[in-house]
């Protein structure tokens, strides 16, 4: 057969065509081959970009202990809550594997979660709208508890489900809130997630608590499993160091606990309390209120650690490192005598006046003063020490300065020290601010033996891994203001504002136990309208003690602003409520076994009856009592305790004489002294108030009979300053206690 010249024409362009395209192919394939790339991209990166996978080995953050490694705060496990929305998960399944009805969804979550169910609905419907895979809830679905997801499964519903994950956990929930603070997770942007510190220790040792994240990396096919013999790539992470603090768990439940139910019962506006190892500067224990539950950060008010970035006037428990200042300095007379009640400035037309309206006590000794906490007693002080040598204490104590705790924003207060008036504010504290730590590392100089110990509270950071301490802090002597020796006289002094009849300390007396303190009462600053605020409950009550006086284990300082007090209550009712179970709880389980008293002198009453009265009031004095004597006559005839009986010393001992009968000066007595003088001479009392005599019907001296009746006011100290309000608000020196 012949071909047709046309089959030919074509089947030779047929053949020029592919020849041509299997020309290009060619080229294009020895061109892939030599180069390597596509489209100027690199083959081989794309081909590992699709098969080869990587995974994040999450970091576990470091752990937070307590000094004898009790858990504080750590990472546990936790669930994040999601909703898948595409349909298509459920065509191969009987039953629904995504959302279907998003209100009822949303409705049961709400009820599970702290969310209102319209906003987990809004969120649902935006994922169907944009036709996403899945969606999540925010914070809100972030950390939820084994126990939660649980009860979230018991409801089934349609697409719910859970991713594993972490979370903080603090076991012990309200626990030195603002000194621990809370971490929570936290997005970045490459889309992965972390915990992050957001306040205290967690916040400032962030960098040395969080870990580095790991990574795997491994060749998979095309459905994402790892292809047999193939080598993995594993980079370990690297975990967070973990943190041992000087906070001992068994104090700070102690003082957790108790405040608590002082909080509870008093309703104060803020409560600041530490507790402190003098030896050491060690913080066994800190806290304030209001305070907070770091898992849930429910009642977060203030993001302050108050005893650290906060401060303020503090009052007379000052007057300790005044007091110790004039012992070192060899001026403190503690039998010499002084008109108490009111002193002038030169130059200051308002007078300095004792915490009972400037009405004093007459003429007592300096150490009575330091028991009544007169600031008569310590402007005159100031005066024998000398104002710019005063300052060189205050410096010496560290006021004014960083104490340098391993804590973020401490605050280094203010002395006020400019005009005369504030250099003799200052010396029983008013005016200038110090801070609770600043009091703490102050005091470890009384109660050490003149050694100022730096207050720390990060005792060592390790590595969770080998175990290797990376950090270790050491007890550090911060200066040594005072000797020994004044340290223990300062000691002995304080503790007689507990034990003495006439001491404002007399509420913070534990049985078993010597404890060395002073109270305080500081008025607060009105910075509306100038001067400071008045009222019974407008101060600052407060009571720096240690314990046992003559070789103090613990240190405890505890700060009560604006409690409500009962008509018959004063301030330091609320602050022994926390002080005296701390330091009693502490002592005993710190195995400090309790005494009798070392500090407070003892003394059997001899029969006096028969001796002259100025005998019997020599032999009385020489065994530290005080005498009283009703009677104008020349011989003892009665006495108010019977002989044999063991008196304290500084206790008052009524002497009656044949004659006429006499009535002494009772003011500023305790309702105790009171009676033994009624009972004697058969009076008939009338009591009016609580508190501390400020007035009585018989003028003192004046000659009575038996049965005569006998009224006698009582007040307290924060009653008697109100009296005395009507004085110039401005300019007035707050009367402290």
């Amino acid at each position: 057969m012949k071909k047709r010249p046309g089959m030919r024409i074509g089947a030779a362009i047929l053949f020029g065509f592919f020849g041509l395209l299997f020309f290009v192919l060619m080229v294009r394939f020895v061109t892939i081959q030599v180069t390597g790339e596509a489209d100027g991209k690199v083959l081989a990166a794309q081909a590992a970009k699709k098969y080869l996978k990587s995974g994040v080995l999450e970091a576990t953050r470091g752990t937070i202990y307590d000094h004898k490694g009790e858990v504080i705060a750590e990472d546990t496990s936790a669930y994040t809550l999601v909703a898948i929305l595409d349909e298509s998960v459920s065509k191969d399944s009987e039953e629904p594997k995504h959302v279907e009805d998003p209100r009822k969804t949303a409705e049961v979550l709400a009820s599970h979660l702290e969310v209102d169910q319209n906003t987990l609905y809004e969120r649902l419907s935006k994922g169907i709208d944009k036709d996403l895979f899945q969606v999540e809830f925010g914070s809100a679905g972030r950390g939820i508890s084994h126990q939660m997801k649980l009860q979230i499964e018991e409801e089934n519903l349609p697409g719910v489900t859970f991713i594993k994950d972490s979370k903080r956990f603090y076991p012990n929930g309200v626990f030195s809130s603002h000194l621990i603070g809370f971490a929570q997770k936290e997005d970045n942007e490459d889309n992965t997630t972390e915990i992050v510190g957001k306040m205290g220790i967690e916040k400032s040792l962030n960098e040395y608590l969080s870990g580095k994240d790991g990574m795997v990396k491994y060749d998979s096919d095309k459905w994402g499993y790892i292809l047999p013999q193939t080598e993995e790539h594993v980079t370990p992470p690297q975990n967070g160091n973990d943190v041992y603090l000087t906070i001992d768990k068994k104090i700070q439940t102690f003082l957790e606990e108790t405040m608590s139910k002082v909080n509870d019962q008093y309703k104060p506006e803020r409560m600041l309390a530490v507790v402190a190892d003098p030896k050491t500067g060690k913080i066994l224990a800190m806290a304030q209120r209001p305070t907070f539950h770091p898992d849930t950060r429910e009642d977060l008010i203030s993001w302050q650690n108050e005893i650290v970035e906060d401060s303020y006037e503090p009052g007379s428990t000052f007057k300790s490192f005044s007091l110790a200042a004039a012992v070192e300095e060899g001026v403190f007379a503690p039998n010499a005598y002084y008109e108490s009640g009111k002193y002038f400035v030169e130059g200051n037309p308002v007078p300095i006046r004792d915490h009972n309206g400037g009405q004093g006590w007459g003429s007592i000794t300096y150490l009575e003063g330091v028991q009544r906490s007169s600031n008569v007693a310590f402007a005159k002080m100031l005066d024998e020490i000398g104002a710019e040598r005063y300052l060189e204490y205050l410096n010496e104590f560290g006021f004014g300065q960083l104490t340098g705790i391993d804590l973020p924003n401490e605050t280094p207060g203010k002395i006020l020290y400019h005009y005369p008036i504030e250099k003799y504010t200052t010396i029983f504290g008013q005016g200038t601010t110090v801070t609770p730590l600043q009091i703490i590392q102050a005091e470890t100089a009384i109660a050490n033996n003149g050694k100022m110990m730096k207050p720390y509270v990060i005792e060592k950071i390790v590595d969770s891994d080998t175990k290797e301490t990376i950090k270790q802090t050491e007890p550090e002597v911060a200066g040594t203001p005072i000797s020994a020796e004044t340290a223990k006289k300062v000691r002995e002094y304080l503790a007689t504002t507990v034990t003495s009849d006439d001491g404002t300390g007399q509420k913070f007396a534990i049985e078993g136990y010597d404890v060395a303190g002073k109270s305080g009462t500081a008025q607060i600053p009105d910075y509306e309208n100038g001067g400071y605020q008045w009222g019974k409950e407008n101060y600052l009550f407060s009571f720096l003690g240690m314990a046992p006086a003559d070789d103090p284990q613990l240190i405890v300082y505890v700060a009560i602003e604006k409690p409500e007090l009962k008509v018959t209550e004063i301030g330091s009712d609320p602050v022994s409520g926390v002080f005296n179970p701390v330091m009693l709880n502490s002592l005993k389980y710190l195995n400090i076994k309790p005494e009798e008293s070392k500090t407070l002198k003892k003394a059997e009453l001899a029969d006096l009856t028969g001796e002259s009265v100025e005998q019997a009031k020599k032999q009385l004095e020489e065994s530290g009592l005080r005498p009283v004597v009703i009677g104008d006559g020349q011989t003892v005839s009665e006495q108010s305790a019977s002989p044999g009986d063991v008196m304290l010393q500084g206790e008052r001992v009524v002497l009656r004489t044949e004659g006429n009968l006499t009535i002494p000066d009772m003011k500023g007595w305790s309702v105790r002294d009171v009676l033994k003088v009624t009972k004697m001479a058969n009076l008939e009392l009338n009591m009016v108030g609580t508190g501390y005599v400020t007035k009585q019907n018989i003028k003192p001296d004046s000659t009575i009979k038996e049965s005569e009746p006998l009224v006698v006011t009582f007040q307290t100290p924060e009653q008697q300053m109100e009296e005395k309000k009507k004085e110039s608000e401005t300019d007035e020196v707050a009367p402290l206690n």
